[in-house]
């Protein structure tokens, strides 16, 4: 690497103009930005900067040795990405969508130019998890990840359970603070956590496993009637993903609401705040927590993977080529909360075991035990419809 990385930044929006301040707060000589492509030309960015719409402009540059892709449409990033990897031109990106997709052809594309792909800022925002999961966890001894993954819908559920707030009211609060979009479906159906816990299980256990064949569900259908079941329990609803790795090696994956006890590490993250349980054999539980979204925290990430490429620093995904890499199994049994208004609805879970039921003139709910594979075959059938799922931990 050059002894001065001069980047070429595609994007401008929250998490561009957050890296771009950052970049001149710590006025740092290792690093600068010396173009940024940006769809509109016309719009006034406030900064004095050498900006462009056309691509070629940073890739036919000579003088650009680093390609940073901070846009939110994932098949614009897929093709900057690729394009930047196939001309041995070193990337750092922070588009999850994109990754969840295409990492592992990325990842051989990676090992055939020997090009670093650096993309820390993905997942979790100021949290390092990656990288640790990649350096600090290369062994055997993991057991699994867990956590809320997500800021936008965390901060929405802090405001229902901590201020009394119903769930409308505190969409549009997160609107209004810009911690969720005007469509906000990607953060509360589960979607945005999906795409981060697939990056972190690749470099947690060696394998990919593609977004189609996981269970994800979120927290847009939930109601007055479960926020009161979970206060009765003395239990907080968040929204969890989740790899584990089995008994018998096997490894299972979801994203779901959680009715979460006190005496858990994840029920206290609150607002836009991200939290990470990795637990493993001999050290049990570490818990790491921090900022998950937002132009600065997220800005400050990939500002750390600019200065790892300086310092010649990639990935090496060396739990791939391990001979105990985990098979993606949904054959797992767990307990479950539905709240329900139809009885065509309940029809719909095949439950093992139900272990509790209520039903009034306002309210129907029950406690069983189902299979994460019977909850993946009714995905489908179950959005949009008056219900809500949540799993239910036994303690």
């Amino acid at each position: 690497m050059a002894e001065r990385l001069n980047i070429g930044l595609f994007g401008f929006g929250t998490v561009g103009r957050g890296l771009y301040d950052v970049l001149e707060e710590t006025r740092l000589k290792e690093a600068r930005i010396r173009r940024i492509c940006v769809r509109n030309l016309n719009k006034d960015r406030g900064v004095d900067a050498d900006f462009t719409d056309n691509p070629d402009d940073i890739f036919g540059d000579p003088a650009i040795n680093l390609i940073v892709e901070l846009i939110d449409d994932a098949d614009a990033s897929y093709r900057i990405v690729r394009r930047a990897l196939e001309a041995n031109i070193p990337v750092v990106t922070g588009n999850k969508k994109m990754l969840a997709y295409h990492l592992r052809e990325l990842v051989e594309l990676q090992r055939a130019t020997g090009t670093p792909l650096l993309y820390d800022a993905s997942a979790c925002g100021s949290i390092p998890v990656i990288r640790n999961l990649e350096e600090y966890y290369d062994n055997d001894l993991l057991i699994s990840v867990k956590g809320i993954l997500n800021g936008s819908s965390n901060f929405i559920l802090s405001k229902i359970f901590n201020e009394n707030m119903s769930y409308p009211d505190a969409l549009r609060m997160a609107q209004e603070l810009g911690f969720a979009e005007s469509d906000p479906s990607l953060d509360i159906d589960g979607f945005d956590s999906l795409f981060k816990l697939i990056i972190i299980t690749l470099h947690a256990f060696g394998r990919y496993v593609e977004p189609e064949r996981i269970f994800v569900y979120g927290i847009s259908s939930m109601n007055d009637d479960d926020i009161r079941f979970a206060t009765e329990k003395k239990r907080r609803i968040k929204l969890v993903a989740h790899v584990e790795k089995l008994q018998d090696g096997r490894m299972i994956m979801c994203v779901i609401p959680q009715l979460i006890s006190r005496d858990k590490y994840i029920y206290s993250v609150e607002d836009e705040f991200n939290g990470v349980v990795i637990k493993g054999k001999f050290y049990y539980k570490q818990f790491m927590f921090g900022r998950g979204a937002g132009g600065y925290p997220t800005g400050s990430a990939v500002l750390s993977d600019i200065m790892a490429c300086f310092y010649h620093y990639k990935y090496e995904y060396k739990k791939l080529n391990s001979e105990s890499v985990p098979e993606y199994t949904d054959d797992f049994v767990f307990r479950i909360y539905l709240r329900y208004s139809a009885d065509e609805d309940l029809a719909l879970f095949r439950f093992r075991t139900i272990r509790e039921k209520y039903v009034s003139e306002t309210s129907k709910y029950v406690v069983g035990d189902i299979s994460l594979h019977d909850l993946y075959t009714i995905r489908d059938d179950i959005r949009g419809r008056n219900l809500f799922v949540a799993a239910y931990p036994e303690n």
